[in-house]
């Protein structure tokens, strides 16, 4: 399958999924319903009733007693959701998603793409000063220096072996390496080590304060949760004051019961009740919390290996997943932590926050290359479900959206 064809059924969904024609790449979804004209001719008398209405039941009835008697609309609203239940979660769709990613990138594609964008319409055909240029704005965007050398070779290949002579479709050229380098020929990247059915799951989150780890630790029991999987909570951030306290709001936002002792207490012991709380409820997936700044690398092995050595003692290869969390805000320093953080647990998979937030969401490819450690989610913003699995072709859509979608219009007509 074509890059472009393959891409363009990841973007929108197969045909099996699309239930609805979906819009076409570039369009925004709009689903407005025309409103009914209403005058104030009509609108007066209804009103006058109403009020009306009022001061005939104030009469009788004093108001403070009849705010007790009926309840105001928001509380009403809330008593009938309950009654009714809340509505099933339905599945987002692939166009959903990839907008999630296209909105998500707007920082990175303003500041990195728009460059592309006006290198590509300054050289009409590609030449060793194209690539010179080109090389330097994947270096600004945290792209990685070797990562970028890697792509060059590559594209200088690709460029000759189609013996291309121009800048058009270059964009879709640059997409396709880019995507390839990710991968690098391996298959679900993004799928989490989940144990079969009946078993449980323990997945250990580690990651230095401020990166967004508490947060997203909710947002994946929340993920999680709306799969149909139950889920506890570890507070095993006993170090920083409020720690607890701010997973345990998570708890119950999320509606997961969270295992925690007092602040200071021995990560190690919360960690060995939890496991056996969860063990003894039957629960699906355990996410574990953990503290993020030890005095030295030293410390932080010496505890880290102490919360493995417990959960594995009470569950054989556990814990199945290390989630390091990363901020893609602080740039080339994500990558100076990732490696700290391999060098100190078994880390199998990245979840980097605040890609929203970033003009530089390049880190990704760099983490990607150098440390050869998959992103396995990504924050795009701060709804609870815009946790998003990492996905490399809708990654490269969101940093070249407007030209891909050019091009692949272009080859549609």
């Amino acid at each position: 399958m074509s890059f472009f064809k393959r891409l363009k059924e990841k973007l929108v969904g197969s045909n099996e999924e699309q239930k609805v024609e979906q819009p076409e790449l570039g369009e925004q979804p709009v689903a407005e319903l025309p409103q009914p004209e209403v005058s104030e001719e009509t609108v007066a008398p209804v009103q006058e009733m109403e009020q009306e209405a009022v001061e005939a039941i104030e009469a009788i009835v004093p108001k403070e007693e009849l705010e007790e008697v009926v309840p105001q609309s928001d509380e009403l609203a809330e008593e009938i959701v309950e009654e009714q239940g809340e509505e099933e979660p339905t599945k987002p769709s692939a166009w959903s998603i990839t907008q999630k990613f296209k909105a998500g990138l707007e920082k990175t594609r303003n500041s990195f793409t728009s460059k592309v964008n006006d290198l590509v319409a300054r050289y009409r055909k590609v030449d060793e000063d194209f690539f010179e240029e080109l090389e330097e704005l994947l270096l600004q965007a945290d792209v990685g220096f070797e990562t970028v050398m890697d792509l060059m070779d590559k594209l200088r290949y690709e460029v000759q072996r189609q013996n291309i002579k121009d800048t058009n479709g270059i964009q879709a050229i640059i997409s396709e390496k880019l995507v390839e380098i990710y991968e690098s020929g391996e298959d679900n990247l993004t799928d989490l080590n989940m144990q079969q059915d009946g078993d449980l799951t323990v997945i250990l989150f580690v990651g230095v304060n401020g990166v967004g780890k508490t947060t997203t630790i909710g947002k994946l029991a929340h993920r999680l949760k709306s799969e149909g999987k139950s889920v506890m909570l570890a507070a095993g951030d006993t170090f920083r004051a409020g720690a607890i306290d701010q997973l345990q709001v998570w708890g119950e936002r999320v509606g997961v019961e969270v295992i925690a002792q007092s602040e200071g207490s021995d990560p190690a012991a919360v960690m060995y009740d939890a496991v056996r709380a969860a063990k003894n409820r039957g629960v699906d997936v355990l996410i574990c919390d953990t503290a993020g700044r030890l005095q030295n690398k030293v410390n932080l092995m010496n505890e880290l290996e102490k919360v493995h050595r417990v959960i594995s003692r009470e569950i054989p290869n556990a814990p199945h997943e290390v989630l390091l969390a990363l901020d893609a805000t602080t740039g080339q320093n994500a990558l100076v932590q990732a490696q700290m953080f391999k060098e100190a647990t078994n880390v199998t998979g990245i979840v980097l926050t605040k890609l929203d937030g970033t003009a530089k969401g390049g880190i990704v490819l760099a983490i990607r290359n150098k440390l050869h450690i998959p992103v396995k989610f990504v924050g795009l913003g701060e709804k609870m479900d815009d946790l998003q699995p990492f996905d490399a072709e809708r990654y490269v859509y969101g940093l070249f959206a407007e030209g891909l979608e050019k091009e692949l219009n272009e080859i549609e007509d």
